[in-house]
């Protein structure tokens, strides 16, 4: 096979995961997103460790094992703080989240009263 084919699709792959990123307001399908991306940079690494000699044998795919291990521990803690969203908003739309200290400061405030 030639190898712009792979780096095709992985171009197209992570083309669709920015736009997931950026259009997505949900943020459980904003993380599947991520992922996309994350698969695409797999894509790319493995194609490049098989069609380029490089000095190191295997790096590309020592590379994409590292990804698939920091892709696990996102998709874990980037859920666990989706749930913990919900049970705090009741909703895990992102453009509803307050990101400003005025939030927290007015829910000590109503707390303290």
């Amino acid at each position: 096979m030639h190898p712009v084919i792979p780096y095709v699709v992985a171009a197209a792959l992570f083309g669709l995961g920015v736009y997931g990123v950026l259009v997505r307001r949900n943020a459980v399908l904003m993380l599947a997103a991520v992922e996309l991306m994350l698969n695409a940079v797999n894509l790319i690494l493995i194609t490049a460790d098989t069609t380029l000699n490089a000095s190191l044998p295997h790096a590309g795919s020592v590379f994409a094992l590292f990804v698939i291990v920091l892709a696990a521990a996102e998709i874990g803690i980037g859920l666990a703080i989706v749930l913990q969203l919900y049970r705090v908003r009741g909703t895990i739309d992102v453009d509803s989240v307050a990101l400003g200290e005025r939030h927290l400061s007015s829910s000590r405030d109503e707390a303290a009263s």
